[in-house]
């Protein structure tokens, strides 16, 4: 009955859009041959910018009316300014999670795209049958849920009391090698160690990700120019870097900036694994708290505009990149 529902549900919003357009497409084309020319092009795009307004300027902009109301002990709201943002700004422990944003920000992306262009120029390397098994593997993870990946992982760093069977893989490879007392990975914010290993999740998530972009990339990029690199004597490495990589430096761009606003909402894998304990909060995680476990939407509202005015440079970075490459073009 559910996969009948969601088949009715995909077929009739598709023939509803349909209809929608071919209904406009109709109006449009009763119209003299000059308003027809003008008309026809907001056919298609009128009801795309009507739903970007409903769900995503609507919301937004009363997002940030909310963020600037204050709930009071009783849970009754009224206007309170920037109060929120000064409540937010003045308290250690949202500092401390705007570090460990920064952190994310700063290891996460570019390790991905570090692995990403390390496996596909090795693939490449391997021979079409060896190149596609190995893909194929680094690739497996991105079929995960996070959810399901943080349940896999909090294996991984489990931890049992010194004397217990060591069922955790990094413990088991700890106290064997070392001989060392086992070691509470998440909750051991020493240095920031369990966002560390928080990282190393998201990482292995999106590492094939990385690959499958950087690989298509490079492998167009015209081979005369790698070989003439190499007919004046540049080494494997010179003809990467003075060659390959300016040539896919679009494609690095926009791999890193899609990791990078991914890490910047991240919520499910810090709530999985440590629920944003242990000094691993994020600006996600902050959100939850607010509205769910402190029933304060304002001061949600306020984390989320925080977010959105760190994630909007990136965005324009990353549009302007987008055009200076076809500019060159």
């Amino acid at each position: 009955m559910q996969i009948l529902s969601v088949f009715i549900s995909v077929v009739g919003g598709l023939a509803v859009s349909f209809l929608i357009y071919l209904g406009l497409n109709f109006i449009v084309s009763k119209t003299n041959t000059r308003w027809n020319a003008r008309l026809l092009p907001y056919v298609f795009l009128g009801p795309v910018l009507l739903l970007i307004a409903v769900f995503l300027i609507v919301p937004t902009v009363l997002t940030v009316y909310q963020s600037l109301l204050k709930t009071d002990q009783y849970g009754l709201q009224s206007f309170g300014g920037l109060t929120n943002y000064v409540s937010l700004f003045t308290t250690g422990s949202f500092l401390q999670t705007l570090l460990n944003n920064l952190l994310w920000i700063i290891v996460v992306p570019a390790l991905t795209v570090i692995v990403g262009l390390a496996v596909a120029t090795l693939a490449d390397r391997m021979g079409p049958k060896r190149e596609k098994t190995f893909k194929s593997i680094i690739f497996l993870p991105m079929a995960i849920s996070a959810i399901a990946a943080s349940s896999i992982w909090k294996f991984v760093y489990y931890y049992s009391a010194p004397g217990q069977p060591q069922v955790g893989l990094l413990n088991g490879i700890w106290t064997g090698l070392t001989h060392a007392q086992p070691v509470s990975w998440l909750l051991n914010d020493t240095a920031h160690l369990n966002s560390f290993l928080l990282m190393v999740v998201v990482i292995w998530l999106n590492a094939g990700y990385a690959m499958v972009l950087l690989s298509a990339a490079i492998k167009a990029v015209p081979e005369e120019t790698i070989e003439a690199a190499r007919i004046d004597g540049a080494n494997e490495r010179q003809a990467f870097f003075r060659v390959i990589a300016p040539q896919i430096r679009t494609t690095i761009v926009a791999v890193f900036i899609t990791v990078l606003i991914t890490v910047m909402k991240l919520f499910d894998i810090v709530f999985a694994m440590t629920n944003g304990q242990f000094n691993t909060n994020v600006l996600g995680m902050e959100f939850y708290n607010q509205f769910f476990s402190f029933n304060n939407p304002g001061k949600a509202s306020a984390v989320v505009v925080i977010l959105i005015l760190a994630v909007v440079p990136v965005i324009v970075y990353q549009v302007r990149t987008y055009r200076e490459q076809e500019a060159l073009r």
